[in-house]
């Protein structure tokens, strides 16, 4: 098991079992959405990386806080209006049913987003070195 691993299992542990079982639907759905990410601990909280970072997931007393960035907040604005938000938090209380789907659509539109700055980046690093 690596570092990160393991670093996001103590993360979820250190929560009731109710709060672990929901972190656990979390992190599974955000694994399915982008198999290839790497899983780690930054900021303190659960991260999933990219070619950048996709997103944190974090347990609160009365809530699972789901960072999604700004521009995750903002293409979902329609989908995400019932929730407390902020410019790149979203807030899912913890006494009603997590909406994964939502989750998933979210993570695989960070996918998409990172990947395509990625591959902007390395077209443009080219374009410099072939000048």
């Amino acid at each position: 098991m690596n570092n990160a691993k393991s670093s996001v299992d103590n993360y979820v542990q250190d929560f009731p079992k109710e709060t672990q079982e929901i972190l656990e639907l979390v992190r599974t759905s955000i694994k399915k959405a982008a198999p290839e990410a790497e899983e780690t601990i930054s900021y303190a909280m659960p991260t999933f990386k990219l070619h950048g970072i996709l997103v944190h997931f974090a347990a609160f007393k009365n809530h699972i806080g789901f960072y999604a960035l700004p521009s995750g907040n903002k293409a979902f604005s329609k989908e995400l209006s019932s929730y407390k938000t902020g410019k790149g938090s979203i807030q899912f209380p913890i006494n009603k049913p997590i909406p994964l789907e939502l989750i998933t659509k979210i993570v695989k539109f960070r996918v998409s987003e990172n990947i395509d700055k990625a591959t902007a980046k390395k077209q443009s690093k080219k374009k410099s070195k072939d000048s």
